[in-house]
């Protein structure tokens, strides 16, 4: 067995105990599991499209910090027209929580994080695979994958989260998060 699956599956285990024993929800089982979670919480994110990365503590000592989030949603804009929207705290909390489950440092990299109401027309005029509705559109969503890491590992780890829908698409190469309701395409 990989080296990659064994800390993927600690971080399940982890997270399953933490749900067991508390009665969580899966997105507040996150501060359950990981002992720094009452500290802070960080991401990174590298954006395929625009070169950028950032690298935060968006969380500390109980309260989001506005600073942070300014920066994460610039990260995570529409990239085509430069439009920013507030990503949805709890999504964030749920990548965090992804990236405890594998047990990673590395950068999400990001294909698609906000993409305004036109853009989202745009894309799905030319493509089945992009809801007219998306949750991208509310800034509930991500698309995303993790260097080094394969496909199928990112998948398997958000669908065993339950915080949302999980879409997988391979020939893409990347995963869609969202915190919807709980689905798997």
């Amino acid at each position: 067995m990989s080296h990659e699956i064994c800390k993927m599956r600690r971080g399940l285990l982890k997270a399953g105990m933490a749900l067991a024993f508390t009665g969580l929800s899966a997105r507040s089982a996150f501060a359950a599991f990981e002992p720094r979670a009452t500290v802070g919480r960080a991401l990174s994110f590298h954006n395929l499209h625009t070169g950028e990365k950032l690298s935060a503590e968006y969380w500390s000592e109980g309260a989001y910090l506005p600073d942070a989030l300014a920066d994460i949603n610039h990260i995570l804009r529409d990239h085509r027209n430069d439009q920013v929207s507030p990503i949805e705290t709890p999504l964030l909390d749920l990548l965090h929580g992804l990236r405890s489950v594998l047990n990673t440092t590395q950068p999400f990299q990001i294909i698609s994080g906000y993409r305004s109401p036109a853009t989202n027309s745009l894309l799905a005029a030319s493509s089945d695979g992009v809801a007219k509705g998306s949750l991208h559109t509310q800034a509930k969503a991500i698309d995303l994958n993790v260097e080094g890491l394969q496909l199928s590992t990112l998948h398997r780890a958000a669908v065993a989260l339950r915080g949302g829908g999980v879409g997988y698409y391979p020939k893409s190469n990347f995963v869609h998060v969202d915190i919807g309701r709980v689905r798997v395409w």
